[in-house]
């Protein structure tokens, strides 16, 4: 039994006043039910659209369900949240070509995503979770690894098959065929603050690490001074992340599910300068394209930079040798 179908039963008769598609859920860290709500609904009864809310280039910043604050771990999640299968039924949907449009940049960042993990795994197989089109895995196997990925868009994943020698598997990584102690290297770029249950997304992936195996995990932190300044309008508060962890809960769950923390990290991500400009669309289109123009004119759209406001983070975790 899923914890949505675990919520629904034991919550089912006092909580469940809101859409099916939506269910009450406890902290995924320690499992307490005691919250303060930290930003309030936004979206209420609108339908979340695929190709709007759930592609990685959205820009549906400040659109999501409520958010609270667990008051014993100090865990931020959606709840309630949409249903494990809407979740995955709406990523099925997901095309994205603005994300091909903008892949120099990603190209970029995972390059330096992937000099990270192999100062600790030089070679082996590596499995990437929430794969996208494969550029990360195209990165990696050209570096000599072995490849394989999970991605959950029909679209994505049949791009991603078609780049590397290895398969991706289009489905949720609880549904993946995932040997026991299969992989070397696995990997969650962006991808653990959409995942309805973490913890248990996380048990599969220490049972697919072999003994002394690497997890190289990046989100967003929810207590940065960048998140704290903005308050709830910081842009990645959206429908698609139903978890926002912190450098002390998101390294707590990878302990309590048996991994050693081998380092935590600034990330940079790398994009091009008129990506960044339509970034600004969400607060003023009018500034949006003014920025635009002007990078036009100057000849600087193309040009990517390094951007980090301190608020995306990676974590470095092993398998235990002895495990």
């Amino acid at each position: 039994m899923s914890k949505d179908q675990q919520q629904d039963t034991a919550q089912g008769t006092s909580h469940d006043t809101r859409p099916k598609a939506e269910v009450f859920v406890h902290c995924p860290l320690c499992g307490a039910d005691d919250y303060r709500v930290k930003v309030e609904d936004t979206i209420g009864t609108r339908v979340a659209d695929p190709r709007v809310h759930y592609t990685c280039t959205s820009s549906a910043f400040g659109e999501h369900g409520r958010i609270v604050e667990c008051r014993s771990c100090h865990l931020v999640y959606m709840n309630p949240r949409p249903h494990h299968e809407a979740v995955v039924e709406n990523y099925g949907d997901v095309e994205d070509q603005s994300y091909i449009e903008e892949e120099q940049g990603r190209i970029e960042t995972f390059a330096e995503s992937l000099a990270h993990v192999q100062k600790y795994r030089r070679s082996g197989h590596l499995l990437d979770v929430g794969c996208h089109v494969g550029t990360f895995l195209t990165l990696a196997q050209d570096a000599g690894f072995d490849v394989a990925g999970v991605e959950p868009s029909r679209w994505c994943s049949d791009i991603a098959n078609s780049r590397i020698d290895g398969k991706v598997h289009c489905g949720a990584v609880e549904d993946a065929p995932l040997p026991d102690g299969g992989y070397d290297v696995i990997t969650l770029w962006d991808v653990i603050e959409h995942l309805p249950d973490p913890a248990l997304d996380i048990r599969a992936i220490y049972s697919a690490l072999r003994p002394g195996g690497i997890f190289a995990v990046s989100t967003m932190d929810v207590e940065s001074l960048f998140a704290k300044a903005f308050g709830k309008r910081w842009p990645w508060y959206m429908q698609m992340h139903l978890v926002y962890f912190s450098r002390q809960t998101l390294p707590e769950m990878l302990r309590r599910e048996g991994f050693q923390i081998c380092e935590v990290s600034t990330h940079v991500r790398r994009v091009r300068l008129t990506y960044l400009a339509s970034r600004l669309d969400a607060y003023s289109p009018t500034i949006g394209r003014l920025a635009s123009g002007v990078l036009d004119k100057v000849g600087l759209a193309e040009r990517t930079v390094g951007v980090s406001f301190g608020d995306i983070f990676t974590v470095i975790a092993r398998k235990p040798e002895s495990a």
